[in-house]
């Protein structure tokens, strides 16, 4: 991964702001979006969408919302240190993340891009451990409350 295209929270939010939490809470750190947006959900100053393990059933929601900023976040394999994490755009994925859906962020973002006029971030989160039946590793839930934080800093002071 780019290091270079590393983006923060305070810089990248304007508008009206949509978080899109995407991910199987079933398979370990891979639910790390679902479990983030359940956790934040009722602190911050933006709409926010637990699209689980099938994102593209939202994507209605997302484009009806319409907003200035979209944060997905997902697990995602970047080669980085369990737990570590990193804000990029979808262009950054199309070489360096992977994820465990079917469907692309990358065509996900794209499909969104067409219907309405939104800066697109990912907050990709490098996972331990997805197995079935995994909980969230220990790193993962202290990755889950430093982004609580951030969050609720970054949203409330807009």
């Amino acid at each position: 991964m780019k290091k270079n295209r590393n983006y923060s929270l305070n810089r990248i939010i304007k508008g009206k702001i949509a978080l899109f939490g995407i991910g199987n809470t079933l398979r370990g750190d891979d639910g790390i979006g679902p479990f983030l947006i359940e956790k934040i959900k009722n602190n911050v100053n933006a709409v926010c969408i637990n699209g689980e393990n099938t994102p593209e059933n939202y994507l209605g929601k997302i484009i009806q919302i319409n907003p200035d900023t979209l944060i997905i976040i997902d697990a995602i394999h970047f080669n980085g240190e369990p737990g570590e994490y990193s804000i990029m755009k979808p262009i950054d994925l199309i070489d360096h993340g992977l994820t465990t859906h079917d469907i692309s962020l990358v065509k996900l973002t794209e499909y969104i891009k067409m219907h309405i006029d939104t800066d697109i971030y990912i907050l990709g989160v490098q996972p331990h451990q997805i197995g079935l039946g995994n909980s969230l590793s220990e790193c993962m839930q202290k990755t889950i409350n430093i982004l609580e934080k951030e969050f609720i800093n970054a949203l409330n002071d807009k």
